[in-house]
């Protein structure tokens, strides 16, 4: 199964808009993996359920032009500030490259956390089950949970960097804005306890040399522990994405008690072979992913993506805990072919 989301956007220059969500189903994205035999699994800008700001903070989205590009910023007011961010539309990534981080000082963060940690969810179970139902026998629809805490952080207001300097600077105040959101998302994941999912994808892009083990138990281990253990309770499994260094990450991970480990990139963009991917994960965790981001794209050789597809699926051998898919996702650029071919290998050489 692949995320074709992004390299579809790109070879039909859709254009896409990280400000919004959509209520109704893909169809032409996910009628594509059909035809191509690529099993679908991943709304990213599916709207299955909405979060609502208490009074007293105002959360807007305004999208403008800067320099004639088109420009979205985010921003966060309480009664004792305001934070913004932005994101820039790159044409080149056909992506939405970050332009401003919003958090710098322990202020900004704590306005961060007062707006953030009184959020209540409600749900759109019925925009789900209209995706599920398209989809079929075509896939799977994955439940995104979001980010964490830290998650939001890294990714959305302050960046590693800045998150570097504040666990140096400001440690206390960084611990107890992470837990009081990370409290606060524990209500979500009650709610996603009862969706009609059978599959919730967890994860903050996870990558060892930005989270070790030591950080993550510092700052997420808990929450992810305790959100995994609520949805096996109520029948869920779940992936966690790690689309980055994979050495320590995939055991860290596992450890939480998660399912399996989404987007997982080997060599040659990866820190692992696939080998030590099995042997870092064990016989039971489900490695999703395997084929690195570099090797769909026209100048590489089509031997190397084709002995990059087998190694993958010779781990079938030590265990059946295996998906066949991209390294994150089929980026744009990507040689059309390469997908079918991806198809083709898994139906030739990875029956049991």
């Amino acid at each position: 199964m692949l995320d074709l989301s992004h390299w579809f956007y790109w070879k039909n220059r859709q254009p896409w808009d990280l400000s919004l969500a959509y209520e109704e189903p893909e169809y032409a994205l996910i009628d594509y993996h059909r035809n191509c035999g690529a099993g679908f699994y991943m709304p990213n800008l599916g709207a299955f359920y909405t979060a609502t700001f208490p009074a007293g903070v105002q959360a807007t989205t305004h999208k403008h032009e800067r320099c004639g590009v088109p420009e979205i910023i985010w921003r966060l007011e309480t009664a004792t500030g305001a934070i913004e961010r932005a994101r820039i539309w790159d044409e080149r990534t056909y992506a939405w490259g970050i332009s401003r981080w919003g958090i710098r000082t322990p202020a900004e963060l704590s306005i961060f956390a007062e707006a953030m940690r009184h959020r209540t969810y409600a749900p759109f179970w019925d925009r789900f089950q209209a995706w599920d139902d398209y989809v079929g026998d075509a896939g799977v629809v994955y439940l995104s949970a979001g980010y964490s805490a830290m998650g939001h952080l890294l990714n959305y207001w302050m960046g590693v960097e800045q998150v570097a300097y504040a666990a140096a600077d400001y440690p206390e105040e960084l611990v107890t804005a992470v837990d009081a959101v990370n409290t606060n998302n524990l209500d979500l994941i009650d709610l996603l306890c009862a969706s009609p999912a059978a599959i919730i994808v967890m994860g903050d892009n996870f990558s060892s040399d930005i989270q070790p083990p030591a950080f993550f138990r510092r700052y997420s281990q808990d929450y992810y522990t305790e959100a995994i253990r609520r949805l096996h309770a109520a029948g869920k499994k779940v992936a966690v994405h790690i689309d980055g260094r994979l050495q320590a990450a995939i055991t860290m991970i596992r450890e939480t008690g998660a399912d399996c480990g989404d987007a997982i990139t080997p060599q040659p963009m990866g820190d692992l072979s696939a080998t030590a991917c099995r042997l870092e994960a064990g016989d039971r965790f489900i490695l999703s992913g395997g084929v690195s981001p570099d090797l769909w794209l026209p100048h590489s050789p089509l031997p190397a993506f084709d002995r990059a597809v087998l190694e993958w699926l010779e781990l079938r051998q030590q265990s059946p805990a295996l998906i066949a898919a991209a390294g994150d996702q089929v980026p744009p650029g990507a040689d059309e072919q390469r997908i079918h071919r991806l198809r083709a290998l898994v139906e030739r050489h990875g029956a049991y």
